[in-house]
């Protein structure tokens, strides 16, 4: 029987979590295997934004226009869906009440990164160094840069051509790269799954299930009703059909927690089985993995009740909107660092004056947490390149259309 790839991922991942249940001992002593499979994946990740990006920019000529409605309608549905999800996320927290009856033990203090300001980060977007952006992984910077390339290449004309042809070549190895690491997705969720059960257990979780509850439950129903159902009220496409053609990335960013990471299956998906073109694709999808965080503005409004619940205090109406406010901006701001779901929670805790301490105790099952935003912030950013590739008249209806049995 030949199984496709997220079935792949779905067994080695029950397979991971049954090890770690049985011989948690053992199972921790395979996290190199996962590790290694996690470090091809960032292998990947600056040359594939670098290429894609710029050809994707190139792919749209000399119409500065064109890419500068694209990119407003991207950040548009970006904003407001992380609008949507942190709301829906304290609705959650509301209802749940995670943090009531909780004791806090912190053994510590969390120092987390500090926050720039939103001037600082507008000011960083800008690299003085391309070499050292691309080296260091910085990603915010990396895509501002290879856009301006891509613009540059295009409004260059025929000289630019042989620069051209070597981006598309190298976007085009790097695919196929790609598609050879693609291939032990299912060992190393394996491996990472039995490290995650083996270390932490069942026990961990059990006085924190209402927070993972919240979060799990918040997430399912932005999925449901506000990315399918944009799917099917902006695209007058099928959501199911939609759902199915996305199903690879959504299993891999459950597994491995790492929405530039599935930035390959995600861009696989959204040409070969969402018929979005590449043009589109490469353009949206590079952005959206960096500044589109629909499942992590969820998790911050669950968290920050939980912390204020778990602490006795009581957050006003203001402090409501603040913490909408300041997750939607952190999700620009915080995109591309690692651990930036801790990083915007203990923003959005300053900004409410909440305790930072809190974040020590939500820190133990943030793995757990991350599995639930990080599937999200995939589906989040394959619903607005559908919507997008749609609008402008990149989509082939037939292979949308096409049997994706699941």
């Amino acid at each position: 029987m030949k199984l496709k790839l997220w079935h792949k991922i779905l067994i080695g991942m029950v397979l991971g979590i049954v090890l770690g249940l049985v011989a948690p001992e053992f199972a921790t002593k395979i996290k190199p295997l996962g590790t290694m499979f996690i470090n091809l994946i960032k292998m990947l990740i600056v040359p594939l934004i670098f290429s894609s990006l710029a050809v994707g920019v190139m792919s749209m000529g000399n119409d500065v226009k064109k890419m500068g409605i694209i990119g407003g309608k991207t950040l548009a549905i970006y904003l407001v869906t992380t609008a949507v999800a942190v709301s829906i996320g304290l609705f959650f927290g509301t209802i749940i009440s995670p943090g009531t009856g909780v004791e806090i033990g912190v053994s510590g203090n969390f120092e987390p990164k500090p926050f720039q300001g939103p001037l600082e980060t507008l000011v960083n977007l800008v690299t003085t160094n391309p070499v050292a952006s691309l080296a260091s992984g910085n990603v915010l910077q990396i895509i501002v840069f290879s856009i301006l390339i891509g613009v540059a290449i295009s409004l260059t004309g025929e000289k630019g051509k042989p620069l051209a042809n070597l981006f598309e070549s190298t976007a085009e190895v790097i695919y196929k790269l790609t598609a050879m690491v693609m291939q032990v997705a299912p060992f190393g969720v394996f491996a990472l799954m039995a490290w995650v059960v083996g270390q932490y257990g069942l026990d961990l979780l059990m006085p924190l299930m209402k927070v993972i509850l919240a979060v799990y439950v918040a997430s399912l129903l932005h999925l449901l009703f506000i990315i399918l159902g944009g799917v099917k009220l902006l695209t007058r496409l099928s959501p199911i059909k939609f759902l199915k053609g996305i199903m690879d990335p959504l299993i891999f960013a459950f597994a491995s927690t790492s929405s530039s990471g599935t930035l390959p299956l995600s861009m696989t998906a959204a040409q070969e089985n969402l018929g979005v073109s590449r043009k589109i694709s490469s353009f949206v999808l590079p952005l959206g993995a960096t500044i589109n965080m629909n499942g992590t503005a969820i998790y911050e409004g669950v968290t920050a009740l939980f912390i204020a619940q778990a602490y006795g205090i009581e957050l006003t109406m203001n402090q409501y909107f603040i913490i909408i406010f300041t997750s939607t901006l952190a999700s620009i701001g915080t995109a591309g660092v690692p651990g930036a779901g801790l990083i915007m929670l203990s923003l959005v805790l300053s900004s409410v004056g909440l305790p930072l301490e809190g974040i020590a105790i939500v820190a133990g099952i943030d793995r757990i947490l991350d599995m639930a935003r990080t599937t999200l912030n995939v589906g989040g950013d394959l619903m607005a390149t559908l919507i997008i590739g749609k609008s402008e008249k990149e989509f082939d209806i037939e292979v949308f259309n096409k049997d994706n049995k699941v």
